[in-house]
């Protein structure tokens, strides 16, 4: 990982360059010195004061801040040698060396240079005496008309004289000129030593608007751009001992002849960059990474395919003569909530606010389908961003359009619909589908209907449970946050949730993904979501649809539903009315927020109060937006459910969705029964206390459209409800919040007592927040706090487990026979005693064993737990600690015991393992087994890829054993066998 990456510049190409690389999970920060207000503070980005033109004092700077990668934006370092600089110190730094550098910085060289490596360019003459060039001028058999200086100039345009005086006249002005006629174009190629140019991309435009889109150069006039421009640039450079690293920017003039290249830039253009990093798919660091590694050749970059962007740049009114400067900039939050993109470039923070600081102030990127869609979206922008005499151009782009459609007769595609988009679509969601396969399903998409073998996943006599839903109008805030992926998993649990009300195992899961526009990256966002939800929830992926209607749904919009297919043996078909009767306990289990339901009066709230989904949320964790809070996925229940309801203790489950507390509950329960709640029972997260506030809602309103905080609610006999309730609390916060009674004549069905006062006490961090918690979970329902038992470990999730106010553990120390490792160390940061018995130092198996057993009885030790303690135990130690040893093994025992257990199941063809923790006997991978938790092996599973999923379900059940231990509700009989404590509530 680089941890720091430090971009060098203050411009809108600066700004991308660190946008894009703040987007790698291998950075940590991204420094920008000396940046802008657009890189002031903004996430992972923010602004560094360090002198970027003493490179010595760089240099230091980067190595006391841990800094991994320099990138240099502007062409003045670069060819004042930063890159050799800071390459020589030993800090990495892309960009190319001062020498290959000339090829921009000196034009003279530039021109000699093309001309020795016969690289196609316009005739020229360089001279440093003026009355030379202009005889040159006068004499030569073209028209020499363009005059460039031949040091940098910053990029401050051309100066394309009419007739011999004025070209003689730019001379003595030393003006840099550009080209005269044709189509305008640059080829970008980032240059490695691998000898080739693999990452190229075509724009067009002008210094102030510029547009990129795949191929809107031809492919083959593309080819011929890198075989006689960019690989002949390379080579070149190579051959005569400067090695090009870095971005080669090539600007073409497209002639009759062929392309000629008018000049190099050494580095991103401004503003191409800010339009092509858009369409970068790849992670800008490791495009970096691999160039200077040599590696880019066997790692091309990959692109957005099908999307164009349009940049548009704002200008002070003056530039590029004089302007004002300290103008304050409006409308910038409204940029967000459109799905655009604003880089800062001549912008600065004073008193809070944004004002302007140079002439070039900003540009607005969209990102589209289309050309068309993209510069409707970029003017939509500008329009939306204020600050006086602001200039901007809007003509370009509209001649571009029509040289796309020219010479085209009509095709299906002109109406809206892209089949071919369609099909590219399928190819991306094809493995997402595979990898969710499962018993009985063969997820292969492409076939007109999915199928499903009932008795290969294991049912005898099953009935089948479908359900169907959406999202709602969470999808306007999803499609306005540009947050398209994290919609996956509310659809599939808003379906898979409903099936599991029928005590249903869901097998398969279809979804409806219908647009007026197909944009392919937005659909496979949301399908590699729903994909990886599928997989959570345990079914398969097994088909869909995907509809493109043009007029239906406006630009950027679309819709989703979805459909999920589940199995339950008719025996235990959910709910068992005829089984609850007064008395019966209801267990409810944490939403994870405001889930998928309410949202429309959720959005009308925030109209009200005047908040943008960008906005810091008054509600939620720190530093979060109200678009990140409000976008917190619901909760999928069936994998911590589905064991749970198969125990039998479970007599009915609401799932707390449409309808709130009031309408779901009910819908499980016999007609003579109410429901009792207490809402002082449960935690009740902040965003529903303001909601609550906000809106001026009634105690019914809320009860009725919000979940409240209990996604499920579980309807369980007295006898049975603190086995459940520990069941759930290892995974899941969960609480006892009421009982059944009988229902009066006209009494409301559901009664929720103290609901106002939790809602106007949600999120306080107070000592009755803490004892409410813990009353949850506590045995007794009182307010004390338990006798813990004394627990000696060293796995991570069960020093989380016992740290929960209501567990029955107490860590109280951590013994390995090796010093220094990772348990030890993060026992100490969670205040627990270490001691270390290092099994070399004894001589024998019973006296290393024997001064553990000292060691375990210092502390008061009364439930020991083996977690990645790989020493054989002797049969005195197992038989002293006999049922207050606990181990676990990776396998669903007995099957494949001993070692390699996951390469085993791989190996006998399993579709289901899992983990085990079970009490430790003197036989291997014997003793009474206490907690199971099943794993599905997939058909792609390695050793490595099994082993991590399997390693996340033991961090669920030891917890959850140890807690059921420590508690008293399981122990071992004299027999051997597990003997269950029921506790009445």
């Amino acid at each position: 990982m680089a941890g720091r990456v430090l971009v060098v510049g203050g411009g809108g190409r600066e700004h991308a360059l660190a946008w894009k690389l703040a987007q790698s999970p291998q950075v940590q920060q991204v420094l920008v010195a000396p940046g802008n207000a657009g890189t002031a503070g903004c996430g992972k980005i923010s602004n560094s004061e360090v002198s970027v033109s003493n490179h010595t004092i760089l240099a230091q700077f980067c190595k006391d801040h841990h800094v991994g990668l320099v990138v240099v934006g502007p062409e003045v370092p670069l060819a004042a040698g930063i890159v050799d600089d800071l390459t020589a110190a030993g800090v990495p730094c892309f960009g190319p060396s001062a020498k290959a550098a000339q090829l921009e910085a000196s034009k003279s060289f530039s021109k000699a240079f093309m001309e020795r490596h016969g690289i196609p360019t316009a005739r020229y003459g360089s001279f440093t005496d003026p009355q030379q060039a202009c005889h040159y001028i006068r004499t030569a058999d073209f028209p020499a008309l363009v005059v460039k200086a031949s040091g940098l100039a910053a990029g401050k345009g051309v100066i394309v004289a009419r007739d011999q005086d004025e070209a003689c006249q730019a001379v003595m002005d030393i003006m840099k000129v550009r080209g005269k006629r044709g189509k305008w174009a640059a080829v970008f190629a980032t240059a490695t030593r691998c000898h080739r140019c693999p990452l190229h991309r075509i724009t067009s435009g002008c210094r102030t608007v510029t547009w990129a889109q795949t191929q809107a150069v031809s492919q083959d006039l593309l080819q011929q751009i890198t075989e006689t421009v960019l690989q002949k640039t390379v080579d070149g450079m190579r051959e005569e001992g400067t090695p090009y690293v870095g971005v080669l920017y090539a600007g073409l003039m497209l002639t009759e002849r062929g392309p000629k290249v008018l000049e190099f830039n050494c580095r991103f253009g401004d503003p191409e960059c800010q339009v092509l990093l858009p369409l970068l798919q790849s992670d800008l660091y490791e495009v970096i990474m691999n160039t200077m590694n040599g590696k880019l050749a066997s790692n091309a970059p990959v692109w957005h395919q099908d999307s164009s962007a349009v940049t548009v740049v704002m200008a002070s009114g003056g530039y590029p003569g004089s302007y004002k400067k300290g103008v304050e900039i409006t409308g910038l939050s409204l940029i967000q909530d459109m799905g655009l993109q604003i880089f800062h470039a001549g912008t600065a923070l004073k008193e809070g606010s944004v004002v302007s600081s140079g002439g070039r102030v900003l540009s607005v990127t969209a990102v589209k389908s289309s050309l068309e869609l993209a510069l409707q979206a970029a003017n939509q922008g500008v329009a939306a961003v204020g600050f006086p005499d602001a200039v901007y151009r809007r003509d370009i782009g509209h001649r571009a359009i029509a040289h796309l459609k020219q010479h085209r007769g009509l095709t299906y595609k002109d109406s809206g619909v892209d089949i071919a988009a369609g099909n590219r679509l399928v190819d991306v969601i094809k493995p997402l589908a595979k990898a969710t396969s499962r018993s009985g399903c063969n997820a292969e998409l492409g076939g007109f209907a999915g199928l499903f073998d009932l008795k290969a996943a294991g049912f005898v006599d099953p009935i089948l449970v479908s359900g169907t839903d959406g999202v709602g109008t969470k999808l306007k805030i999803a499609q306005a946050c540009g947050q398209h992926g994290i919609l996956g998993q509310d659809l599939v649990a808003m379906c898979v949730n409903d099936v599991l009300a029928q005590g249903a195992e869901p097998l398969f899961f279809l979804d409806y993904f219908s647009c007026g526009s197909l944009d392919v990256d937005v659909a496979a966002s949301v399908v590699r979501g729903i994909a990886k939800a599928c997989e959570m929830a345990g079914c398969a992926l097994l088909g869909g649809e995907t509809a493109e209607m043009p007029s239906v749904y406006p630009p950027g919009e679309y819709d989703l539903a979805g459909f999920c297919v589940g199995a339950v043996e008719r025996g235990a078909l959910l709910p068992r009315l005829g089984d609850i009767s007064e008395g019966h306990m209801l267990i409810g289990v944490a939403s994870s927020g405001v889930h998928s339901n309410g949202f429309s009066l959720v959005r009308k709230i925030l109209e009200k109060a005047k908040l943008s989904y960008s906005s810091p949320a008054p509600f939620g964790k720190s530093g979060q937006t109200v678009g990140e809070v409000l976008l917190t996925p619901t909760k999928i229940y069936s994998p911590l459910l589905l064991p749970i309801l198969r125990s039998g203790a479970v007599k009915a489950y609401a799932h707390i969705t449409g309808g709130g507390l009031l309408e779901n509950i009910p819908r499980v329960l016999p007609q003579e029964l109410a429901v009792d709640l207490d809402a002082s029972q449960w935690s009740i997260p902040p965003v529903f206390s303001w909601l609550h506030k906000e809106g001026g809602l009634s105690e019914e309103e809320m009860a009725r459209t919000f979940n409240c905080g209990l996604g499920a609610v579980l309807v369980v006999a007295p006898v049975d409800a603190q086995r459940v309730l520990s069941q759930l609390q290892a995974h899941e916060e969960a609480w006892i919040v009421g009982s059944l009674a009988h229902k009066e004549p006209g009494a409301e069905p559901v009664v929720v007592r103290n609901l106002k006062n939790s809602l106007l006490n949600a999120g306080q961090a107070s000592s009755k927040e803490v004892a409410v918690k813990a009353n949850g979970g506590c045995h007794d329902n009182s307010m004390v706090p338990r006798k813990r038992t004394k627990v000696g470990t060293n796995l991570q999730a069960l020093i989380e487990q016992a740290k929960r106010p209501c567990s029955s553990a107490e860590i109280v120390v951590v013994i390995s026979n090796k010093p220094g490792v990772q348990g030890l160390k993060r026992a100490s940061l969670a205040g627990i005693q270490t001691r270390v018995v290092d099994h070399k130092l004894y001589g024998s198996r019973a006296e290393f064993d024997g001064t553990i057993d000292r060691v375990l009885e210092e502390f008061g030790v009364e439930l020991v737990c083996l977690a990645g303690f790989m020493r054989i135990l002797t049969g005195t130690f197992v038989k002293k600690w006999n049922g207050k040893l606990l181990n676990i093994h990776p396998s669903l025992l007995p099957s494949f015991k001993g070692v390699n257990a996951q390469k085993q199941a791989l190996q006998a063809g399993v579709r289901v393992t899992g983990c085990t923790v079970h009490f430790v006997a003197e036989e291997v991978d014997a003793g009474a087994i206490i907690v199971q938790e099943a794993v599905p092996v997939l058909g792609s599973d390695t050793e490595e890829s099994l082993s991590d999923r399997i390693r996340e379900a033991e961090h669920r059940a030891f917890p959850a054993a140890l807690e059921l231990v420590a508690s008293g509700a399981v122990s071992l009989g004299e027999d051997g066998r597990i003997s269950w404590k029921s506790h009445s509530s």
